[in-house]
């Protein structure tokens, strides 16, 4: 695949339809747009377009832009509630906390720069979150990540991993944003492809925050921050919207090289500039660079621009336009000023030491006209370049078979974590080689490398609580958030696997009290062109769509990356969901570990099952299919779970994932230090299900609450009145995890479990 657009040394014509003979035939092909879109493009202009226009189409008519072939799906999506500030469409979705202030919040994708050089691709990934947020005028106090790679066995894995996590550390630590949470997740069909998704959490004044549409005619376009350079050109809206291809190191200098300390000026710039109300609109630049921003904000105003690219302060003095229009270089922003308060903004940014020009006007003509140098190089309609890209339909096909395989095996794990003389069907081998997989072990290795609580903020910090809790001072609240998926279980059932997702974000809400708010998501797949893919993002939008229909949960923003595919074949599809919830008291949030004597009590509708579990896994097995989830009961018992830890009787609440209820019970053993003895035949007796799987199998609507044990059968009976199952599983007690379950009883030492679960760090240093 080629992403370079038009040679620097390509002649660029100076009146726009005049020279088109300049530009090569195929050039369109070069830039990723088909032959049928350029006759588009020639149609709506009325003539070829030029060197600089084809280079401005070309991206933002990317997928990564345009999201051709799935924003037909997104409008299944829930974007309406009581609470939402603002909602798709704007640089980031907000809700309203209260006392005057809004949460606002996004995911976005920088999977195939990660994947090329993944310190920079996942630092600019980091950057480019935070303007979103800050370009709505809130000021950025977390940020999360969801992250996914090959098999840890797999040095190309190990590499991007640990590349990515120093890239994340990097820009957060510096910047001073907090990362409070996260999950990682190491399969084999991510070997090609790692996927880094960042959210970012911010905090404002709802009447502050402002919006991107651009107006006025005679407004000035006044671009601060970094200068412009070469760096970034075909960059992310290139790479995300095609597939990866051997020899993709070649495509490095197309990812975009972030500075944090730059950021944090443009930061606090931006924030004093909207303080001080001298902003009509403001927009980060991203991907397509000026291109983007520029034609989105026109766009959304209605209204025309006019940009003088020799004003623009550049790195490289020799930058043709279209590199000057399609650069990516990070740290930028770009304001619509009033003319009269045009000095006013240039002495702001110059007292921030960031760089500052006016580029150019808002007009009233509805086109977008880039001059050089007072002479005119492109000219097109702002509909055209924005709003009239092909929107395609597409062609889902249920596969024939499972395009996955994994190589992994039970018995190594084992081998690996239990002894090698192990039996592989042992239960309690079994639950430490899974406590021991990478999946579901401490992810204490990479989240140490992040500064989790500066800003004072900080609640809980990673693994002390399912969700992270963040205090809002400023609202007299507190907040939980938290970001999830499974692409396994996606790849299973799309449909479930999606509806799973969301469940176990507000599962995870639930364990700290907070009620959710809204939800952002990242849509990560293959390419859409093929039905097999077609299918599972059909599906999966869907699924997102009726779960958070029936919680209530409004979308408020999101992210698609699609062509998340190589020659080897297409990642698992992997929806990404992050949620913001509200608490009353954090001081009430109890951790992960029971206190010894305490009782454990299971709630919900939990209905193990070994279909897409890590114990399947570690088997080689991909099931086709996962067990129908009654979405109600669910819904019912996150609501009771959430006022029983709202309560303030609970002293510990962890829902059940990835190793099924045994692996949860000995998450609790490790965080209080204590063992557990747990009896799993009611739940066998109330499923019908195996001892086997009522140890290790998975499945939405489980969380473990613990309590004194005089407030046990008063937790029990008040959850029958609510109509929500509930078991009582055991107490904490002694230094062994004991746990039943029919013909299965899994007994390790918490000490042992303890050493399996916190294996990654070692595996990782010994590599």
């Amino acid at each position: 695949m080629t992403t370079r657009v038009p040679t620097p040394d390509a002649p660029q014509p100076g009146t726009p339809g005049r020279g088109a003979e300049d530009v090569p035939a195929a050039a369109h092909r070069e830039l990723g747009l088909t032959d049928f879109e350029y006759e588009r493009i020639t149609e709506l202009l009325g003539r070829e377009p030029n060197g600089v226009e084809l280079a401005m189409f070309s991206l933002l008519w990317s997928e990564h832009c345009a999201y051709k072939h799935s924003r037909k799906l997104l409008g299944r999506l829930p974007t309406e509630g009581e609470r939402v500030v603002m909602g798709p469409g704007e640089n980031a979705g907000a809700v309203d906390v209260g006392g005057g202030h809004a949460v606002a919040f996004k995911v976005e994708s920088h999977n195939h720069p990660s994947a090329v050089e993944p310190f920079q691709g996942a630092a600019t990934g980091v950057g480019g979150i935070l303007r979103d947020v800050f370009a709505i005028g809130a000021r950025p106090i977390a940020v999360l990540d969801s992250l996914r790679f090959g098999e840890l066995s797999s040095e190309r894995s190990r590499y991007l991993f640990e590349g990515v996590v120093a890239g994340i550390g990097h820009y957060g630590n510096s910047i001073g944003v907090p990362t409070v949470g996260g999950e990682v997740y190491f399969e084999a069909p991510y070997e090609h492809n790692c996927l880094v998704n960042a959210m970012c959490v911010g905090l404002a004044r709802s009447d502050e925050m402002i919006r991107s549409a651009a107006a006025g005619t005679g407004n000035v376009l006044v671009l601060f921050g970094a200068s412009t350079g070469r760096d970034g050109i075909g960059g992310a809206s290139v790479l995300a919207s095609a597939e990866l291809e051997a020899g993709d190191d070649a495509k490095r200098p197309t990812v975009q090289i972030g500075d944090p300390f730059e950021e944090s000026k443009l930061l606090e710039c931006s924030l004093e500039l909207l303080a001080s109300g001298l902003l009509v609109s403001l927009q980060d630049l991203g991907a397509a660079g000026l291109t983007s921003s520029a034609g989105e904000m026109a766009s959304k105003g209605g209204v025309g621009v006019e940009i003088d690219v020799r004003r623009v302060p550049l790195r490289e003095a020799d930058m043709e336009p279209f590199e000057i229009m399609v650069s990516e270089s990070q740290e930028r922003m770009l304001a619509v000023v009033r003319p009269e308060d045009t000095d006013a903004v240039i002495a702001l940014c110059e007292k921030w030491q960031t760089g500052v020009a006016a580029i150019g006007t808002v007009t009233d003509t509805g086109a977008m006209r880039i001059l050089d140098d007072r002479e005119e190089v492109g000219n097109v309609p702002v509909s055209a370049l924005v709003d009239e890209c092909p929107l395609y339909d597409l062609k889902p096909e249920k596969p024939d078979g499972w395009m996955y395989r994994n190589a992994e095996t039970l018995s190594m794990h084992v081998a690996l974590h239990a002894g090698r003389s192990a039996d592989p069907e042992d239960p309690s081998a079994v639950l430490t080689a899974l406590l021991g997989s990478p999946n579901v072990g401490s992810k204490r290795w990479a989240f140490e490398q992040y500064d989790s609580i500066v800003g004072s903020r900080t609640v809980r910090r990673p693994e002390a609580a399912d969700a992270a809790v963040l205090l809002l001072g400023e609202s007299e609240r507190a907040i939980g958030v938290s970001i999830d998926g499974n692409g396994r279980r996606v790849a299973c059932d799309p449909y479930a696997g999606a509806v799973e997702a969301v469940l176990e974000c507000a599962q995870n809400l639930a364990c700290a009290g907070a009620e959710p708010l809204g939800l952002t998501n990242c849509l990560n797949f293959g390419n859409p062109e093929k039905p097999a893919v077609a299918w599972q993002l059909d599906r999966a939008v869907s699924g997102l769509a009726d779960a958070c229909v029936a919680l209530r949960v409004p979308v408020v923003g999101g992210n698609v990356s699609l062509y998340n595919e190589t020659e080897h074949g297409s990642i698992y599809p992997t929806p990404v969901v992050g949620m913001i919830g509200e608490l009353p008291d954090p001081e009430r949030v109890p951790g992960v570990g029971p206190r010894a004597g305490d009782r454990l009590v299971l709630v919900g509708p939990f209905a193990p099952s070994l279909a897409g579990s890590e114990l399947a896994k570690l088997r080689g097995e991909l099931a086709e299919g996962l067990p129908e989830t009654d979405v109600a009961s669910v819904a019912a018992a996150i609501a009771f779970a959430r006022e029983q830890v709202r309560s303030g009787r609970m002293s510990a609440a962890h829902d059940v994932s990835e190793g099924g209820l045994a692996a949860a019970l000995a998450e609790m053993a490790i965080a209080a230090d204590a063992g557990i003895e747990a009896d799993l035949d009611p739940l066998v007796e109330l499923r019908g299900c195996s001892g086997e799987t009522a140890l290790f199998g998975e499945g939405p609507g489980g969380i473990v609450l613990a309590v004194d044990p005089g407030d046990a059968e008063g937790l029990i009976g008040d959850a029958r009145r609510a109509r929500v199952d509930a078991l009582a599983l055991g107490s904490a007690s002694g230094d062994r995890l004991e746990i039943s379950a029919a013909e299965r009883e899994a007994s390790v030492p918490v000490a042992a479990a303890a050493r399996a679960w916190h294996s990654l760090a070692e595996r990782m240093h010994s590599a």
